[in-house]
């Protein structure tokens, strides 16, 4: 029996394209996650080094987009085709109709609003394209530009769960937050 196979979707908004990781940026990547906050407040290994940003490419972001079960986008700016960040969409395994947004900004962009532009069409692709029933967000608390941003995008703070987002093996409390599709009428 053969895989599922999702193909990948490229989002354009007024200032950025987002489209999956490809092998050439995989140095850009690579750059980006030495910021010590996107070590600080994702999942990213610390120290990242370039055999994860390969793997990120080649293997999370690919077999994601295969399975469609982790759809993973590279975030660029239109005008100059820099890495701005990342997004990403993981289905959860107790309701494939309800998946976790979540995204990384490239220090020297942010406070442009790129990511919160980004995570807009990553949003309506999911709930408009994907027919998914909920988005949730969530981020290990203090993480306040992400709470910001998830707000901007009209996600709705559902509260803090204790010790329950896993970083590196330690738990941490998180926020989380979500969107429906009724949100975006």
């Amino acid at each position: 029996m053969d895989e599922p196979r999702t193909e990948p979707a490229t989002l354009t908004t007024e200032r950025l394209v987002l489209r999956a990781p490809r092998e050439s940026d995989v140095d850009a990547v690579f750059t980006a996650c030495q910021d010590a906050e996107i070590q600080r407040w994702t999942v990213v290994p610390s120290p990242y080094r370039r055999e994860d940003a390969e793997y990120f490419v080649r293997d999370l972001a690919f077999n994601g987009w295969l399975t469609g079960a982790n759809r993973v986008w590279c975030v660029f700016e239109r005008e100059s085709g820099a890495l701005v960040g990342a997004q990403g969409l993981v289905l959860r395994d107790h309701d494939p109709r309800c998946a976790e947004i979540g995204w990384w900004a490239v220090k020297e962009f942010r406070g442009r609003g790129y990511t919160t532009e980004a995570a807009r069409a990553v949003s309506h692709y999911g709930l408009r394209e994907l027919g998914l029933r909920r988005l949730e967000w969530q981020a290990y608390v203090g993480n306040a530009g992400s709470r910001a941003i998830a707000e901007k995008v009209g996600y709705r703070f559902e509260g803090t769960l204790r010790s329950y987002a896993e970083q590196r093996g330690v738990f941490h409390d998180a926020w989380v937050g979500s969107l429906l599709a009724s949100d975006l009428d």
